[in-house]
Formats: structure tokens, C-alpha cells, sequence
């Protein structure tokens, strides 16, 4: 029989492994948490910006399109298609500096992220590579606009969740889709195709009689990724779900101090195969590449003219074209690649495109949209501005006061 000397000193060492056991547990706890950022002092709400997006107090808004980063994984991400002399020290940083850069030059009231974001076959962690492109729009605290390409989801996030996340980072006013009620008496929208397609309204400029009204639209739209049409490889296309929003979302936009529907753009990444046309027409840019779109033609050129208030559709997806074309009376505009880990060409700068609009001015009041026009800025030394043109400028008398 065990003496009780004995049971003492047992009970004693029992206690003290439980007390190393939970003291290991604890301290394990503490560097899993640590690591993980599991504390209530980092829980914090997304940072939004002021909204309504609006005119400036002299009457103008900026856009910065920004097609085709393809961001990798930061220094470790190679440029490609760049000069000999210029790869050992290029990486995706050259592509935030390039970010940077244009930020300081144009100061924009709005970015707008036109696909292929990231390249996802070069991260593994989609997120973290997203925050990194995105990354300088944060850092300014300047609204931002984000659709997916066709390599975005092709990492770590599908598209649905890659939506989701944009849309909760920092200064986004990015949407996942549009809401179901559809303003319809007893109507809804029971589903879209896609993930991103969404409208962003901009009212007029402060203290003007439309400061309250929108005076400028932005659709984006998610033209999908790869898809499959009777055996063969295709890209994706806009479908019929998203061009019936758009042609309800414009019936029911009307603004009563407006005649007519505000001037609209539309943002999305795969061009439309009519674009393929403007190689007979004139055109202002390069047109160095083939049209890359779907075998499907969907009507969304029939779709804006039907609308008759867009007016230039920005898009991305071949590098090397930078053009802006006119397809009966709707502007089509590629961005022009922007990334460093994209495709390009040797000794062609990376590229990025604004686009500016301009409000009338009345008696005692800025008015509507006067002009929409729009330039390039090249990754040059001295960030070369080229190819300014005016998209549209309205012969509205109401409009010019």
C-alpha cells in the first residue's frame, strides 16, 4: 500500500506538470495570436471615402484608368518585356512606383481598376497581393473602382470572394453587383451574371444647383474570364442579365433638372468584338495587337446605343493597344498596359489613361456635363502626356447656361 509521504509527492508533481502544460499553452496562445494579429486592438472598420463622389469646386472630375497590372508578389515578381539593361532591378515595385507617380501628377477623384489586377499564377495569396497593388490608391485615401480580368481569380480566391474583398479594402467603392430590388413595382432582379457589375453616380459640383443631382454615371461590368462555347476556347463576354440592368438602371435614372439621362461610361476589361472594326476607321493611339475577345457577340454596342447616354467605354486585356476608337457614336478606349509584370513590348512605356470631364458654366452656377475628354501619360522620365482628345461635348443650350 502507497504511503502517504508518497501520495503527497506524487499529488505535487502531478500538480506541477499541469501548471508547465498550461503554462506552455499559454504561451504557445500568446505567439499564434501575435503572429495572427488575433487581438481586439487591431479590429477596426473599413476606412470609406466622402460620398457622394461629386464634381470638384472647379467644375471638373478625374478619372485614372488603370488596366492590367498584373501584380505578382512585390520584388520577388520579374518585369517582363522590358530593355536588357532594366530587368536585374525590375519588379512589381517599378509598377507601384508607376501608381505613385500618376497619383501625384493627376490627383484623381476617382481610380478606376479595369482587370487583371493580379496576375494570380504568380501569388499564392491572392489577398495579400491585392492589397499590395491597390496599395498607393489606399495610402492617398482616393476612392477606387475595381472590376476583374481573366487571371485575377487565378490564385487563391475565386471571383466571387475576390469581389468581396475589394469591396471591403480601404477607399473602395467597389460593389459585388447591384442590389436585388430593381426599383420596379414588385420587381426584382433575381440574378446577374458575374461579380462586379455595379453603377457609381457623381453629383454636381458644391453650392451648384445639381450639387445634390447626378450629373455623371459609371457602370462596370464584369465580362468574365475564360468560358466554352460549342467545344471551343473562348474569352467571356458581357450577358444578357448585365445589359438588361444597364438598360433598366438608365430608364430609371432620369434627373429631373436634366432633360435627358446624365452622360454615362462604362468600364469593363474584355473588349467586344466590334472593336476589331476600328482598325478601318481613324483612330487616335497604337493599335499593335489583335482584338483578344469572345467568339460570342452579346449586343452591348446595340445596348449603349439603345441607352443614347454612353458616351466612351474604357477597357483593357491587350497590352499593346492603347487606341480610342468611335463605333457609331460610342467611344471604345483601351487603358494601355500599366503593369510591369504584363506583357508589353521593349522601349514602349507602360501606360495609363485619364479621363476628365467638365461642367458647364451657367449665369451664377456650375451645369451639366459640358466635355468629356481624355489623355495618356507614359512611365517616362517626365511622365509624357500624349494623345489628348475630347470624347464627347454636348450642344445642350440648357446644359451652357
Amino acid at each position: 500500500m502507497m504511503s502517504s509521504a508518497t501520495a503527497i509527492g506524487n499529488w505535487k508533481h502531478t500538480v506541477l506538470y499541469l501548471n508547465l502544460i498550461l503554462s506552455l499553452l499559454y504561451f504557445i496562445e500568446s505567439l499564434i495570436s501575435h503572429k495572427l494579429h488575433i487581438n481586439h486592438n487591431n479590429v477596426r472598420v473599413k476606412r470609406s471615402p466622402n460620398l457622394p463622389l461629386r464634381f470638384r469646386d472647379d467644375g471638373t472630375f478625374k478619372i485614372l484608368q488603370v488596366a492590367d497590372m498584373h501584380f505578382g508578389m512585390g520584388t520577388i515578381t520579374r518585369c517582363r518585356d522590358v530593355l536588357d539593361s532594366e530587368f536585374e532591378n525590375c519588379s512589381d515595385l517599378n509598377t507601384t512606383r508607376f501608381l505613385r507617380r500618376m497619383i501625384e501628377a493627376e490627383r484623381p477623384d476617382l481610380i478606376a481598376f479595369t482587370g487583371d489586377n493580379i496576375f494570380g499564377s504568380s501569388t499564392t495569396d491572392a489577398a495579400e497581393s491585392l492589397l499590395e497593388a491597390i496599395g498607393p490608391a489606399i495610402e492617398y485615401g482616393i476612392p477606387w473602382a475595381a472590376i476583374l480580368g481573366n487571371h485575377d481569380q487565378e490564385s487563391t480566391l475565386n471571383r466571387e470572394e475576390l469581389m468581396t474583398f475589394l469591396s471591403l479594402m480601404d477607399f473602395s467603392v467597389s460593389q459585388i453587383n447591384p442590389p436585388e430590388e430593381d426599383g420596379t413595382k414588385g420587381g426584382t432582379v433575381k440574378s446577374i451574371d458575374g461579380f462586379g457589375n455595379y453603377q457609381l453616380r457623381v453629383h454636381g459640383a458644391p453650392g451648384s444647383v445639381l450639387s445634390n443631382s447626378t450629373v455623371f454615371d459609371l457602370f462596370f461590368l464584369d465580362s468574365g474570364d475564360r468560358e466554352i462555347v460549342q467545344g471551343r476556347r473562348t474569352y467571356g463576354w458581357i450577358k444578357d442579365s448585365q445589359l438588361r440592368w444597364l438598360q433598366h438602371t438608365s430608364k430609371h435614372d432620369h434627373n429631373q433638372r436634366i432633360p435627358d439621362n446624365p452622360p454615362a461610361l462604362a468600364f469593363f476589361h474584355i473588349p467586344i468584338p466590334e472593336v476589331r472594326d476600328l482598325w478601318y476607321t481613324p483612330f487616335i493611339g497604337q493599335f499593335q495587337e489583335g482584338v483578344a475577345c469572345s467568339v460570342v457577340q452579346s449586343g452591348v454596342l446595340q445596348t449603349f446605343m439603345s441607352m443614347g447616354n454612353v458616351k466612351a467605354a474604357f477597357i483593357g486585356h491587350d497590352h499593346v493597344n492603347d487606341f480610342c476608337g468611335n463605333l457609331k457614336g460610342v467611344w471604345f478606349c483601351y487603358g494601355g498596359g500599366f503593369g510591369y509584370h504584363a506583357y508589353g513590348r521593349p522601349n514602349w512605356h507602360r501606360r495609363a489613361r485619364v479621363i476628365e470631364a467638365k461642367l458647364g458654366k451657367g449665369r451664377d452656377t456650375w451645369t451639366g456635363i459640358e466635355f468629356i475628354k481624355t489623355w495618356k501619360r507614359l512611365d517616362d522620365q517626365d511622365l509624357s502626356k500624349i494623345d489628348e482628345q475630347v470624347l464627347w461635348e454636348t450642344s445642350d443650350t440648357f446644359l451652357k447656361g
